[in-house]
């Protein structure tokens, strides 16, 4: 789920644990740039190893330069940057969302109404919807928008994968979505699930390539097991997987037996092989980068995760602080203390924010720091909880806090808050958290769980997982 308040949404084989590639599969603020130019609606919500190269298409990077650039171009700054070669003379379509604006915070949407020779015909929606006010789970009807005048087809709707008649008369789709970086953020199975529309129909793909908030060397936490691939899910990689979006969709188009279907885009083989897929990489990024070094302002993709420092806490608690109160699971903890610090202060619903401070620092975490705050409440008291640092990010291990918090969750309640689940209580979790072995054992082991040998053993699927994928990289 992207940003919801209950939950923090030809490969060779290698004998290392017998995997391949298909077998799972911050601390820093923001820039203080200008805040971003982004379209408002004008009626309410409701109107390496050698390899054979992927069959994609990628851009040369253009040598016009603009008048004044940040550190890094966008993809959506290099497609104008090259005179917009990639989409002029066709009929396209652009799935994005509030954040998907220029480094100058120009929406995408107006930047492609702009060009010369483009004619952007229909805009496509994801969970939260094109200007990013609508409610996390809520399915969104298709509309006219009433700023643009064009047809907006939901992809969190009645459809979640684009059907023929969405797609008519388009000879590409653009996507320009945010990604941050986590296996449960909706954003890539909505680029997922159109590629494979896409393919399937006869329509070029175009993905404009984004930043990985988290930077393209964090890989960590459990891979996703097959039975619980889902929309919340799409991709079956570790929890911080490490890539950019149009790294995603390059793996995704040439990965054959990924997710343990015919292709990671669960489409008829002759379909996969024919989709045209272009990416247009963006300039001057580098996978050492976080989100401030980017010199970009950063853009809300979801409600909750509103900076650089949520992206880093949705990673690091979102599991951990999960809870579904419609199946009745609820481990105890909540992110954020009082209207503050979304992803990053931690309270719990029976335990004192001294004695979770306590427990917390207990852990010695690697890269991890732990101090009380207090803040207005919302009625009228103080609110207090236990912010989270990265104290070391190069030691940090983004995902090993939430599991923690689970081992903490069995031994702060009277029983094991897992213990009492059933398995259809438990499946909302399970889709995002992606290792039933891990929750069978929580369930039956409850505090004394061997953690440290789930984490290790995720350690090291992690890093096949990384070496393999390297042949998706589109930057060093």
């Amino acid at each position: 789920m992207a940003g919801r308040p209950r939950s923090h949404r030809s490969l060779s084989i290698l004998s290392l644990l017998g995997l391949t590639l298909g077998s799972f599969l911050g601390c820093a603020a923001t820039s203080s740039q200008q805040a971003p130019t982004r379209p408002t609606a004008q009626a309410p919500a409701k109107a390496p190893t050698a390899f054979k190269a992927p069959t994609v298409t990628v851009p040369a990077p253009s040598a016009t330069r603009p008048a004044t650039a940040s550190p890094v171009m966008l993809g959506i700054d290099m497609l104008e940057a090259d005179g917009f070669a990639a989409v002029r003379g066709k009929r396209i379509g652009l799935l994005t969302h509030p954040a998907g604006v220029n480094r100058r915070g120009v929406s995408t949407i107006d930047v492609l109404r702009r060009a010369p020779g483009v004619q952007l015909v229909a805009l496509y929606g994801p969970e939260h919807g094109i200007y990013g006010d609508e409610k996390a789970e809520v399915k969104i009807p298709d509309r006219k928008d009433a700023r643009t005048g064009l047809p907006v087809f939901s992809l969190y709707g009645t459809h979640r994968k684009p059907t023929p008649a969405m797609l008519k008369g388009l000879d590409a789709l653009v996507i320009d979505l945010q990604d941050i970086g986590t296996r449960s953020y909706t954003y890539v199975s909505a680029m997922l699930y159109a590629m494979g529309a896409c393919f399937e129909n006869n329509v070029e793909v175009i993905v404009l390539d984004r930043p990985n908030p988290l930077g393209g060397l964090k890989v960590d936490g459990p891979p996703l097991d097959a039975r619980w691939k889902s929309y919340v899910g799409a991709f079956r990689v570790p929890y911080v997987h490490g890539l950019t979006i149009a790294e995603l969709a390059r793996m995704a188009k040439d990965a054959p037996g990924v997710m343990q279907v015919p292709n990671a885009l669960n489409i008829a083989e002759k379909h996969r092989l024919a989709g045209k897929l272009t990416v247009i990489p963006m300039r001057g990024w580098r996978r050492s980068m976080r989100w401030p070094e980017t010199g970009l302002t950063f853009v809300p993709t979801s409600p909750y995760v509103q900076d650089f420092a949520a992206c880093v806490g949705y990673a690091m608690v979102g599991l951990g602080t999960y809870f579904d109160p419609n199946q009745k699971f609820d481990l105890g903890f909540r992110h954020g203390v009082g209207a503050q610090h979304a992803f990053r202060g931690l309270s719990h619903t029976s335990t004192r924010s001294d004695v979770l401070e306590r427990d917390l620092r207990s852990l010695n975490l690697p890269g991890l720091g732990f101090r009380r705050v207090s803040v207005p409440g919302t009625d009228g008291r103080n609110a207090t909880g236990v912010y989270v640092e990265v104290t070391d990010w190069d030691d940090w291990r983004p995902t090993e806090l939430s599991f923690h918090l689970m081992v903490l969750a069995a031994r702060y309640k009277p029983a094991n808050p897992v213990a009492l689940l059933t398995d259809t209580q438990a499946g909302g979790f399970l889709r995002h958290m992606g290792s039933e072995d891990f929750y069978r054992a929580l369930k039956r082991d409850g505090a004394r769980v061997n953690l440290q040998a789930y984490l290790a053993d995720w350690r090291q699927k992690a890093a096949v997982y990384q070496q393999q994928s390297r042949r998706y990289w589109l930057y060093n």
